[in-house]
């Protein structure tokens, strides 16, 4: 007999009745075969599905007494809620409304993750599930007898199906069968809830500092848009709590992060940091931005790990950004955790204001540019003269200034393909200077400069699809004017590449601009393969009528011909990506400056590489040259087993600056990182230390992360 469909009308439960005073909602019965037994029994037989208000149950047999409002179950029988949860049993007995009634050998799958054995559940009031003498695990569990990697045996567990929580009473955590653990209460979110109060997982740390110890974060959140996290870290050597709160707004969200600390390293002080930072959204466009950061010792934030910087930044920016119009403002604190660094003649206090318009006239053509800065550097110091006899420096000087740019450029197409541009500018710069002794008060200059440049693009396409590109481009150009009276504050640094070979100033503040005429020529090779394929190569130098002491002998600028710059990359559709610049001294062949990067990504790897040389340049209070390489790096030997590294080594002084290396094992129901690094401090106020770390976390809890992508099936085991 094929299969009958009926409907019939269940009797509301008092509780749904107390909260909905609507008509019930009917229940849909689906079955092989519906029979009626006088006038309060239907039984209903083979392939039996009943669904009511989103929650649906088959069995194999259902039999409904109206008198008593029961259905009487036959398993096997299977309860899927709206939520998804999954209830199985052999038999049982429940209500109408499938809310409240008794299962024997009842098993709940929840989110498809965690797996509750028990012996018998019971519904209560539509909300609340009792499982006796239970089995709790997220690991693949089949019909053969081994145990799982864990699971957790209690005498009775609730799960909480409105607060989605679970309450476990004289629960055991057992790893292979064997008991490691007992407590004998305990609660912990199901797998549906993404933001639940309680402990997290938590972390053993080992170091040569700090000794070994443990850290227990607790999480609180205060409703759906921020939350307090509270991480306890006790050691032989240590008492610290570590703190997070986060708050998202309707247009923005602000995250503070911070730590107190007693401590044997130094007994007698309370050490901590706090770090804090924002981004908001205001009107018409506008955004503010702001940061934190302040350590209670130079030492603190290596001595835990929570921060590798050897400079705080707190900074408060407002800005906004159109197609032709930026403006920005913002004031910026530094604070340097450098052995030898003397924040009071270091410019700690940094204010910028800035404005930059583009207007395209339509009588002259082209594009105008207007933009006007305003910014100070402020010392803490009040000295006006040199404390440590060098006359480049001033332990107290304060500087403003205020720089106006106006500029017109614009490009044509020449015969024969070439690329014209011609660039006319002028500066205005006022300087302010205090505290210093050897500077004029108050200095003032206009900049005349002017700049034509020719760009020849050769372009070709291969049978194969690759676009191919060589561009030959030269410069000549003039600024006016003399250099001014004043010091260099901002223009120590000065960086020689293919973004400003064509530019009539490469220095990175007012204070310093190139002046005379100059010139320049390059060439750009580009191939670009369809198939992902892609490589490029810059060659360029610089000519200067005179020589400027100005820039420093690693800039490649320090005479009237620079050095010559290599600057290239190569990528293929294997996921190798290389990337290198360098500048070359022809007359004494030596390499000033060299950085390269290499990386190898794919679904089973990532690695990158990096290699940087600067050599010896006093005026850049650098005495010895820098050669490190930094290699980074994740492998995946097997879906469950991968490992990461980073390495830092100084060739210069042939030592590593760090070592590190992660091994983490994952699977369906358990991931496991075990952590080991070392830091070889080179710094008088730091100290060397090697650090281990654990962490477990149990899948399928909301604590431990999602246990579905790793599932396996029992044929693959």
């Amino acid at each position: 007999m094929r299969r009958l469909i009926a409907l019939f009308w269940l009797l509301a439960t008092p509780l749904a009745a107390q909260q909905n005073d609507a008509q019930p909602d009917a229940a849909l019965l689906i079955a092989d075969l519906v029979q009626v037994e006088g006038e309060t029994r239907l039984i209903a037989s083979g392939n039996v599905e009943a669904l009511y208000d989103g929650t649906r149950l088959t069995a194999t047999q259902i039999v409904y007494d109206s008198e008593t409002d029961r259905l009487t179950l036959t398993g096997p029988i299977r309860i899927t809620d709206p939520q998804g949860n999954v209830l199985v049993a052999d038999s049982g007995q429940i209500d109408s409304g499938i809310e409240n009634g008794l299962l024997n050998g009842a098993r709940m799958v929840l989110d498809e993750q965690l797996q509750i054995a028990s012996v018998e559940a019971r519904r209560v009031g539509g909300r609340y599930t009792q499982l006796s003498r239970v089995a709790v695990t997220s690991c693949q569990v089949c019909g053969d007898t081994s145990a799982p990697l864990w699971q957790i045996r209690a005498t009775r567990v609730v799960h909480d199906q409105l607060e989605r929580q679970l309450y476990f009473e004289n629960a055991t955590l057992r790893v292979l069968d064997v008991p490691v653990f007992y407590i004998p209460y305990m609660r912990l979110p199901d797998p549906t809830l993404d933001r639940a109060r309680g402990f997290l997982i938590p972390s053993i740390r080992s170091t040569t500092l700090l000794g070994f110890g443990i850290k227990t974060p607790y999480f609180i959140p205060i409703g759906d848009h921020q939350d307090i996290t509270l991480t306890p870290y006790l050691s032989q050597e240590t008492r610290t709590l570590e703190a997070r709160y986060r708050r998202a707004f309707r247009n923005g969200a602000i995250e503070l992060n911070g730590a107190l600390t007693q401590d044997t390293l130094i007994p007698q002080d309370t050490r901590g940091y706090f770090f804090a930072e924002g981004l908001f959204d205001l009107p018409r466009d506008f955004k503010l931005s702001f940061s934190i950061e302040t350590s209670s010792d130079e030492a603190y934030l290596n001595d835990y790990d929570y921060s590798g910087a050897d400079r705080l930044e707190s900074e408060l920016v407002i800005s906004r950004v159109r197609r032709d119009e930026y403006i920005s403002g913002g004031i910026i604190h530094y604070n340097s955790l450098l052995d030898g660094d003397s924040n009071a003649t270091q410019p700690s206090i940094i204010t910028d204001l800035q404005y930059e318009r583009r207007l395209f006239p339509r009588r002259i053509g082209g594009e105008l540019r207007f933009s006007a800065v305003a910014h100070n550097h402020y010392r803490y110091s009040d000295d006006d003269v040199d404390g440590t006899d060098d006359d480049s420096i001033v332990d107290g000087r304060d500087v403003t200034r205020l720089t106006t740019d106006i500029s017109w450029r614009d490009r044509w197409t020449l015969p024969g393909g070439i690329r014209a541009g011609a660039l006319g500018q002028l500066w205005v710069d006022r300087f302010w200077i205090n505290q210093d002794a050897t500077s004029p008060n108050d200095v003032s200059q206009v900049t005349p400069a002017a700049s034509v440049e020719l760009r020849w693009p050769w372009t070709k396409s291969g049978t194969d699809g690759a676009h191919y590109l060589i561009e030959p481009v030269a410069q000549l150009g003039w600024v006016g004017g003399d250099r001014l009276n004043v010091p260099n504050d901002e223009s120590t640094r000065s960086e020689f590449s293919e973004g400003n070979l064509l530019s009539l100033s490469r220095f990175a503040a007012p204070d310093r601009r190139e002046r005379g005429r100059l010139s320049a020529l390059g060439v750009r090779f580009l191939r670009d393969d369809p198939d992902g394929w892609a490589a490029g190569l810059t060659l360029g130098r610089v000519w200067h009528e005179e020589y400027d002491s100005a820039f420093s002998r690693s800039s490649g600028l320090s005479n009237t011909t620079s050095d010559f710059l290599v600057a290239g990359h190569l990528a293929t559709q294997d996921g190798l990506r290389f990337s290198a610049r360098g500048l070359f001294d022809t007359d004494n062949l030596r390499i000033d400056k060299a950085e390269a990067r290499a990386g190898w990504a794919n679904d089973r790897m990532d690695l990158t590489a990096s290699y940087v040389l600067l050599v010896t340049d006093p005026d850049e209070d650098r005495d010895q040259a820098v050669s490190e390489w930094t290699f980074e790096g994740r492998y995946e030997f097997t879906p469950r087993w991968a490992a990461e590294t980073e390495v830092r080594y100084d060739l210069a002084d042939k030592r590593y600056d760090k070592a590190a290396l992660d091994i983490e094992y994952q699977n369906e129901c358990a991931q496991v990182t075990f952590s080991v690094s070392r830091k070889f401090a080179s710094s008088t106020n730091l100290e060397p230390s090697t650090d281990f770390g654990l962490t477990v976390a149990l899948k399928g809890f909301s604590t431990g992360g999602s246990a579905k992508e790793y599932r396996r099936s029992c044929s693959t085991r």
